[in-house]
């Protein structure tokens, strides 16, 4: 979801994105369709994207949710990817939070987040008067548009498929994505075989 977010602005004209990631592959991918990829194991991602930018950015999206990692990338840090967006965006800006948050979750690190209770520096948002939008993209919406684009050649997302196999690997290939080997990002399953 988050390369797709990427593409959309770039699509609806953004002069900066930047693609916040720790995986190489979505990075590379990043960088291929005019984003500035930032690695999050490098350093603070917010740090690094205001002295890329030179300052705050006017819009932030959370394309991640709940299941956000910390700078380490192996623990879950639900709260982590909010709280960045707080810092980095500057006062009157605006939050898009596509990223998919529930109201309890039983394999949640902490008891409050289990609870679907995520702290943020709300204080933070308050003083820099930022708009939210939050919620399930409403795929209808906008699905004869995204259409239109790739029919008449402006938009070509096919750009996130990693590989492409039959059914019968597919068990494979799912096995190699959950552990992100061998550049396995998205997966197209072609059921009649390759074509």
């Amino acid at each position: 979801m988050g390369l797709m977010s990427a593409y959309s602005a770039v699509l609806r004209g953004a002069s900066n994105v930047y693609v916040v990631d720790q995986v190489k592959e979505r990075l590379d991918a990043a960088k291929k369709i005019g984003c500035i990829p930032i690695n999050f194991t490098e350093g603070s991602p917010v740090d690094q994207i205001i002295e890329k930018n030179g300052g705050m950015v006017d819009r932030a999206v959370d394309a991640v949710g709940y299941q956000a990692v910390d700078k380490g990338g192996k623990n879950e840090q639900p709260n982590v990817v909010l709280d960045q967006l707080i810092h980095v965006t500057r006062p009157t800006g605006g939050l898009g939070i596509p990223g998919l948050y529930v109201p309890a979750d039983p394999g949640a690190p902490d008891a409050q987040s289990g609870k679907g209770q995520i702290l943020i520096s709300f204080g933070k948002l308050f003083e820099k008067g930022l708009k939210l939008g939050t919620g399930q993209c409403n795929v209808k919406a906008y699905n004869r548009y995204l259409r239109d684009l790739i029919i008449s050649g402006k938009a070509k997302p096919s750009f996130v498929v990693s590989h492409e196999v039959s059914l019968d690997e597919a068990p494979g290939a799912y096995d190699k994505f959950d552990r992100r080997v061998d550049g396995y990002t998205k997966v197209l399953l072609h059921p009649n075989g390759p074509l």
